[in-house]
């Protein structure tokens, strides 16, 4: 099988830092023979490390570094095609039968330029709603950086054979645009380490689990006050981010400190392996989206407390396999009581979650789907 090259802007020794390695997530199915992660950054992470992403196959790593906006003066596509030109090479020389983008950045824009220089089919997965960010930029040359950014990534879309939102939400964006190739492909989890959840039997204290970056749109500030009128739960807290020292003032604030723990960052397998021992998942996201350590749980059938986001609710969060909260320390610990009170709601919860979760995105057949696009495009491409 013909090499599959993957162009990403992760800095992928953070992502090993974190412990956030997936199994075959650069080569689903072990479908290539070679894979070659083309990072556009200096990142250089060790391999041996990265080896289970890929499977089977042999891994190359390259790097070919965004210039600064003074250099491409303000990233003009002129200038930016210039910079694409070593990808170029680096992709005539590989001969990819596929070319694999993950997120829609700049390594996008590489990604087209191969397309229209070699005529190598692409496909890009998007991970976040544009427009979330863009609302965020408040400096003048943030405002400026995005609408030069967004050119971009349109025609990279626009020229795409497949687009990828990796969750239902970011429909409405694509539609909004006018894309018409775009398939709903689910991440891939680490299914070698997720458990089903089989008793619901609490612990004493109750265990509480939460995962996330810790910043504005994923702020567990209220998570933590809701537990103070909760004596006999303990909440452990894995992220890190901006809010990380404010979150352990508020725990000292609410003398809350013995029963809160803060874990800046487990091993994926290893947290995959405890998710089903702890009694409920609590999380706070803004964001028109599912993350990803949002769908692990829902997939053991770990009962999950969501809050109910401002505008837009999330497909795949929904009351009949969710219990959705306001984003106050009362609407949690009203939903907390519920939960802990309530065992027969609860188990019936976790298990529509469960059921729910498997039929979206079970790891078998969310692998399994991407091996059936990406055979598709090359198909169609005559690769």
């Amino acid at each position: 099988m013909a090499a599959l090259l993957v162009i990403i802007p992760d800095v992928l020794s953070d992502i090993i830092k974190k412990g956030e390695i997936t199994p075959r997530y650069y080569n689903p199915g072990n479908l290539f023979e070679e894979v070659h992660i083309l990072m556009t950054n200096n990142d250089k992470p060790e391999p041996q490390k990265l080896r289970s992403t890929v499977g089977n196959a042999k891994l190359f790593l390259h790097n070919i570094h965004l210039p600064g906006s003074k250099r491409t003066l303000g990233y003009k596509p002129w200038l930016l095609k210039v910079w694409a030109r070593p990808a170029v090479k680096l992709a005539e020389k590989i001969k990819p039968g596929l070319i694999r983008c993950h997120g829609n950045w700049f390594n996008g824009f590489l990604a087209s330029r191969i397309n229209k220089k070699l005529g190598i089919p692409y496909v890009v997965s998007i991970h976040t709603q544009p427009e979330d960010f863009r609302g965020e930029a408040i400096s003048a040359f943030g405002k400026k950086y995005f609408r030069t950014v967004d050119f971009i990534e349109e025609k990279t879309l626009q020229n795409a054979d497949i687009i990828l939102p990796v969750y239902a939400s970011l429909l409405p964006y694509l539609k909004k645009k006018g894309y018409t190739k775009y398939e709903v492909a689910y991440n891939v989890l680490n299914g070698e380490s997720l458990k089903e959840k089989k008793n619901y039997t609490l612990h004493n204290p109750v265990s509480l689990l939460s995962v996330g970056r810790h910043f504005r749109g994923k702020n567990p500030e209220n998570i933590i006050r809701a537990i103070k009128k909760l004596p006999d739960v303990h909440l452990t807290l894995i992220g890190d981010g901006p809010y990380q020292g404010n979150l352990q003032r508020i725990t000292q604030e609410c003398d809350v400190e013995n029963r809160v723990s803060f874990l800046k960052a487990i091993n994926n397998d290893e947290l995959c392996n405890q998710l089903s021992d702890y009694d409920i998942f609590v999380v706070h996201n803004e964001y028109l989206g599912i993350p990803k350590a949002v769908m692990e749980p829902l997939l053991t059938g770990l009962p999950v407390i969501a809050n109910r986001r401002k505008g837009e609710s999330v497909p795949e969060l929904q009351d009949d396999h969710v219990l959705l909260v306001e984003n106050t320390p009362e609407g949690y610990r009203d939903g907390l009581k519920k939960l802990i009170e309530d065992h027969e709601f609860r188990e019936k919860l976790g298990r529509r979650a469960y059921e729910f979760a498997r039929e979206k995105w079970a790891p078998a057949k969310t692998e399994a789907k991407y091996v059936e696009i990406y055979k598709k495009v090359m198909a169609q491409a005559g690769n």
